[in-house]
């Protein structure tokens, strides 16, 4: 639902044109998608160190798509981070676990969806394949 509503205010936002509402649209959608590579890459390389770099690039690649990739890129890293730091409390109480994980991860949010290169993530002996 919330989603939902993101996406109509985003269209009254970009003045109700509907072709800015279905680039938008269009743009998101692939934003979407280019952060499911980057976590299905991160998964199947499974190297230890390499999440912040594809963190980076996720964010990175989705905002190249345009003002909508770089929208889906906040919502989904914010709600992933959100649900991670729910899912820690639970396990540890309020410890603070995974606080600094999580600062550092949105740190590399950031820094790919401004355009930097999320190769300065990128750990020595990663597979060149990602």
């Amino acid at each position: 639902m919330k989603l939902f509503t993101g996406l109509v205010f985003c269209s009254l936002v970009l003045g109700g044109s509907s072709q800015g509402f279905f680039s938008f649209m269009r743009e998101a959608y692939e934003g979407a998608k280019d952060m499911w590579r980057a976590y299905s890459d991160m998964r199947e390389a499974n190297f230890i160190g390499a999440d912040k770099y594809f963190h980076a690039r996720g964010n990175y690649e989705a905002a190249q798509r345009g003002p909508g990739g770089e929208w889906a890129a906040r919502v989904l890293s914010d709600a992933r981070e959100q649900s991670q730091r729910v899912t820690d409390f639970f396990r540890y109480g309020d410890s603070g676990h995974g606080a600094e994980d999580s600062r550092q991860d949105q740190e590399a949010n950031e820094w790919g969806r401004s355009g930097k290169d999320p190769n300065h993530f990128r750990p020595f002996g990663l597979p060149d394949k990602y």
